[in-house]
């Protein structure tokens, strides 16, 4: 399974990304994050998009679309979107619908690594 993640400004919520990296094996990993200076270490095998967060939420969408379409090879995704904010949320989910792409809403917990669909 592929993992898709959306990194903010919030970084009290990188614990969460961190959590489903790390306990977790992924095919790829995808890490959103904005155009913003993030400080966030991503493993070897990640792979960051940057996007700029600031434009207008169509725009946005057309842009998440644009940079995942060819980077997603499977059927279905694990997304975690417990950073960022709502505007980001919807462009992402909405662009990941539109390539089509099934959703798999993923989050860390003291159990682990668990769906929530």
């Amino acid at each position: 399974m592929e993992l898709v993640a959306f990194l903010g400004n919030d970084s009290e919520s990188w614990g969460q990304v961190n959590g489903l990296i790390n306990h977790e094996t992924w095919e790829k990993i995808i890490i959103i994050k904005n155009s913003h200076d993030i400080s966030f270490t991503l493993p070897e095998h990640a792979e960051s998009l940057v996007i700029e967060t600031n434009k207008p939420i169509i725009e946005l969408k057309e842009e998440f679309k644009e940079k995942l379409k060819n980077k997603l090879s499977g059927f279905e995704v694990s997304l975690s979107i417990a950073s960022g904010n709502g505007k980001e949320h919807m462009a992402l989910i909405s662009a990941l619908l539109s390539i089509p792409i099934g959703l798999r809403f993923v989050v860390f917990t003291k159990k682990g690594v668990e769906t929530i669909n």
